[in-house]
């Protein structure tokens, strides 16, 4: 397929940020040229999830976007495992499933709420920046739900931004990550323009904010795999 790219905040936007047919249509390129270390991070999570996967297992992708993680778990699988993707945006979804027709995958795709979609006994759950746009209660029962969900020594991977606890520090790595941003072909204006969408739809939290939050729903650790400034990769076991 061929990619588009992310032009979305060169022009003036007026409304939150979403992910709609316009976000969808350039997410790939969107996430790669705005995460620092993206693919490197994600193959770390493809290959922990790997070696939890044998035949039979079950694997749900949270906020699966556009499928991009799930294909490549797949090309990878040396058994025959079960795996889902569900997100609650449809333009992401059918996205998706166009990929998935190309390479003629056997991946399942689920359009559905992940705080109330109905889990079966999962091996690996993923979660790559979904908590993030999840309101901190609502965050925490997630969690435990999820912890509910896996079988004993499952993992939980997830990807978030996070902010520093302090605040100076705090800052210089935000300065530091639109420095990044410039680098990858973003204009201080799109760079802006994004910030003020993402204002109040995107709440972060620390790293250790986050563990404690797994740790208090059920897991019995949860651990920094990768990190790079404002941005960290976990795994949590139950």
């Amino acid at each position: 397929m061929v990619r588009m790219k992310d032009r979305i905040f060169a022009k003036t936007i007026e409304k939150q940020f979403e992910f709609d047919d316009e976000v969808a249509a350039v997410f790939d390129d969107m996430l790669e040229r705005s995460v620092p270390f993206y693919m490197e991070a994600m193959r770390l999570t493809q290959e922990i999830a790997l070696n939890r996967l044998d035949e039979g297992s079950l694997l749900y992708d949270l906020g699966c976007s556009t499928a991009t993680l799930l294909l490549n778990i797949e090309r990878m699988l040396c058994c025959d495992a079960t795996l889902i993707g569900i997100d609650n945006s449809k333009a992401m979804l059918e996205h998706a499933a166009k990929k998935l027709a190309i390479y003629h995958s056997n991946i399942m795709l689920e359009e559905g709420d992940v705080l109330h979609y109905p889990y079966q006994k999962a091996d690996v759950i993923i979660s790559n920046y979904t908590l993030q746009f999840i309101r901190p209660l609502q965050r925490e029962k997630l969690v435990r739900t999820l912890a509910d969900a896996l079988h004993n020594e499952g993992r939980f991977i997830f990807s978030e931004k996070v902010v520093s606890e302090e605040s100076r520090l705090n800052k210089e790595l935000i300065d530091i990550y639109y420095d990044f941003k410039k680098e990858q072909g973003y204009s201080t204006y799109e760079i802006m323009q994004k910030r003020e969408a993402l204002e109040n739809v995107l709440i972060p939290y620390t790293a250790q904010e986050n563990c404690e939050m797994i740790r208090n729903g059920g897991f019995r650790s949860c651990e920094v795999i990768f990190r790079w400034a404002n941005f960290a990769t976990f795994v949590a076991v139950k």
